[in-house]
């Protein structure tokens, strides 16, 4: 059975503009950001995600665990972020339109959080807002034959992978088939529909405009559940896609020397000159430029050719 929602005009116009921009992003080659941009934008994500289920770690937290150094704070908090760093590292090998892979997922997010994490609950829910409850889910019976329709919706709908990844977000949220997880479930999920068909949404972290919106994008739940449709839904995070995709920015940003040498190198082929490194960053003096070419040498990853006005730069292709 499909899915409850209409498709009205403000919907269509957001899908054009949308549209409209994955247009420029690819004849711009904006679709395959540097290295550093999609650690930073990973963190980005990782960190609102969480954020909206009530971690308390900081993005200069997450970085040091995506970089295996240890830091203090909540265990539960460290495991969370832990196991999201495992599942947003290996985005690609997870098939959006496989529930098996959706259970895979929920195993490697809730692992060390939740008992029998990466299956379906076993028991009757319901979503409590301050005193009430907002939202009975179906069934705990019901919750596997849902779900069966709902992954036939999306391996056989003709509708567009920008509605379809939409509605099965609300969908999730609905059916709330997991114990726990079903929030930043819906949000993975997501993501990977739009990466199938839109690779740019990997590096996209629309989760930081959802968290700065949290009251909107419950309302927005909370609407679509009142009316019997996911319309409202819809909407909202077509609109909210649509911000991420105008916040793109082809520059990082980079705050070491490192990770500018990183930046640079990507983008870098033949032999340069400070001078070429500077015009990359030009907010840097050429004392600093120095010392980051002299970081690269130190580090291996640059070799050294000439002196004074004459040296060169290459990159060493035999580093890892």
């Amino acid at each position: 059975m499909k899915p409850p929602y209409y498709i009205n005009e403000n919907i269509i116009r957001l899908i054009s503009a949308i549209s409209v921009k994955l247009g420029e992003i690819n004849i711009l080659h904006l679709d395959k950001p540097s290295a550093v941009l999609r650690k930073q934008n990973q963190i980005r994500t990782i960190h609102a995600s969480l954020q909206i289920e009530g971690n308390t770690l900081t993005e200069s937290q997450i970085t040091a665990l995506l970089e295996n150094k240890r830091i203090v704070g909540p265990k539960k908090d460290i495991i969370e972020v832990q196991n999201a760093i495992n599942v947003y590292q290996a985005l690609s090998k997870f098939d959006p339109y496989s529930e098996k892979s959706l259970l895979k997922a929920h195993q490697c997010l809730l692992e060390g959080l939740l008992d029998h994490s990466g299956s379906y609950r076993k028991q009757n829910v319901g979503i409590v807002k301050g005193k009430k409850i907002e939202h009975f889910a179906p069934g705990f019976d019901k919750v596997i034959y849902l779900m069966k329709d709902l992954f036939t919706y999306l391996k056989k709908d003709t509708e567009i992978s920008l509605i379809k990844s939409c509605v099965f977000h609300y969908e999730l949220e609905f059916i709330h088939p997991f114990i726990d997880g079903n929030g930043r479930m819906g949000r993975l999920w997501q993501t990977l529909i739009l990466m199938k068909e839109y690779p740019i949404f990997e590096f996209i972290p629309f989760e930081t405009i959802i968290k700065n919106r949290q009251d909107a994008y419950y309302l927005a739940l909370s609407t679509s559940d009142k009316i019997g449709n996911s319309t409202p839904f819809i909407e909202f995070m077509l609109a909210v896609l649509l911000e991420a995709l105008n916040e793109l920015s082809i520059t990082p940003q980079i705050k070491t020397e490192v990770d500018r040498l990183h930046y640079f190198i990507e983008k870098q082929i033949k032999p340069f000159s400070r001078k070429d490194y500077i015009s990359v960053f030009k907010e840097l003096s050429t004392a600093t430029a120095s010392r980051d070419l002299a970081k690269g040498v130190e580090l291996g990853v640059l070799i050294k050719s000439g002196d004074k006005n004459k040296t060169l730069y290459f990159i060493n292709e035999s580093h890892n």
